[in-house]
């Protein structure tokens, strides 16, 4: 769930930045920055997603309560 909440933040701030770069007309810096927040958010998500299987992977779950032993 603060996964989900990081990603609402992300794309609030996307959006905000789109919408007050209307008012910069001679560059497109809001839409520049909107873009490079949207690959840091992929990222982010590739990253969490990486880390996810490779605890599945090792553990078979998911389920914080039943990994009790996180060392190599």
């Amino acid at each position: 769930m603060i996964l989900v909440g990081i990603e609402f933040i992300i794309n609030a701030a996307i959006l905000n930045l789109v919408a007050f770069s209307r008012y910069d007309r001679a560059e497109y810096g809001g839409q520049i920055f909107a873009l490079f927040a949207i690959v840091l958010a992929a990222a982010a998500v590739a990253v969490g997603l990486a880390i996810i299987l490779s605890v599945y992977r090792k553990h078979q779950t998911i389920n914080p309560d039943k990994i009790t032993d996180l060392r190599d």
